[in-house]
């Protein structure tokens, strides 16, 4: 359970973005803030950062900032134990409280270690299944796509494809899906079934193109969540946390978002009529878009038209029109849409740094 605790203890005064930092080192969900002497503060997990995204806060906002807003919404105090706790109490108060994480104090209320639901229990798979959309032509990033479909373009000596089943299948995601249409004999040849890396593989072929969400409809109904991702996209996103995240939020279809910001190259007037109300020079307006990662409850597949062409968008909108639960679940990983020359040279770029592990 011991871990370094450097990358588990911050201060009130750290900042969102280096209580992020730490959670990817900790590889735990979870952050504990602390006063000079390791008395707990209050913690910081990874959904409160998501949240705290989509509620505006940037990444250099204080963590003591953060802890204020959970107040706010009436947050419990943390959970905790004391060292040499025995699991079964420790696994009884994670139930109770439906927490996943316990931070563990010495005699006199120091912080000195944590136990997570994991360190408890046996490593169990994701209950979900993964579908790899895999079917575009990438014409953009031709010529380098006239012999290979886009997602088996080398990325420092492996398919891109072969990055997202080996990242699926470290968070144990066994049952992965292949949606195919333009030469679809390169895939299937490169990893047959899916033995060799550790996945059960089916492939499912669109004979016509069928937009970004058809090829769903081909598939047989299924009875668990579905993760789909496009079969472009070089992530370390925490499939685990965006499950919880699902979860959590009770929803019927969860989409991955990531925060884009554009500058306006010129000075903004704002009016009412004719009476000039502000001037902002050069703003940059940030937005949340598509990154092309979605979780789907089994009854999703009931709004899908069977064989027929639809995109991922008209899905979304058929959800909100039935008032069904749609979340976003914000990114904060390393993400990057290859889709053309210059995304295709970064992710080389990145991969040679070390910047993705997968």
């Amino acid at each position: 359970m011991t871990i370094e605790m450097e990358h588990l203890l911050i201060f009130p005064d750290s900042s969102i973005g280096q209580a992020i930092a730490c959670i990817d080192r900790n590889h735990r969900g979870i952050v504990l803030v602390v006063n000079p002497d390791r008395h707990l503060l209050g913690t910081i997990t990874d959904g409160d950062v998501r949240r705290a995204m989509l509620a505006g806060m940037n990444l250099e906002t204080s963590v003591s900032a953060l802890l204020s807003m959970k107040a706010s919404a009436t947050s419990p105090e943390p959970v905790t134990a004391l060292l040499d706790t025995p699991v079964d109490t420790l696994l009884s108060l994670m139930q109770h409280h439906s927490v996943r994480q316990i931070p563990l104090l010495n005699e006199i209320g120091q912080v000195a270690d944590l136990v997570t639901l994991n360190d408890l229990l046996p490593r169990q798979d994701l209950l979900l299944q993964a579908v790899i959309m895999a079917g575009g032509q990438g014409t953009r990033l031709r010529p380098l796509t006239e012999d290979l479909p886009k997602p088996m373009l080398p990325v420092n000596g492996r398919p891109l494809m072969e990055r997202i089943i080996g990242q699926l299948q470290q968070a144990g995601i066994r049952r992965v899906n292949v949606t195919t249409h333009y030469k679809p004999e390169k895939i299937i040849e490169y990893f047959g079934d899916g033995h060799t890396f550790g996945v059960e593989l089916n492939y499912v072929n669109e004979e016509q193109p069928l937009g970004t969400g058809g090829a769903l409809g081909l598939m047989p109904p299924p009875n668990e969540l579905v993760l789909v991702i496009n079969g472009d996209i070089l992530t370390q996103v925490d499939f685990g946390a965006m499950l919880a995240f699902h979860q959590e939020n009770h929803a019927m279809m969860t989409i991955a978002v990531r925060r884009y910001e554009v500058q306006v190259p010129y000075g903004v007037i704002e009016c009412e009529g004719s009476r000039v109300q502000r001037l902002s020079e050069k703003p940059h307006l940030g937005f949340l878009v598509n990154a092309g990662i979605y979780l789907l409850e089994p009854a999703v597949f009931g709004f899908m038209p069977q064989g027929q062409h639809f995109n991922m968008t008209d899905l979304i909108q058929w959800l909100l029109d039935a008032d069904r639960v749609v979340a976003s679940f914000p990114i904060h990983e390393y993400w990057l849409d290859i889709g053309q020359h210059a995304d295709y040279a970064q992710a080389q770029s990145d991969s040679e740094s070390g910047r993705i592990t997968t």
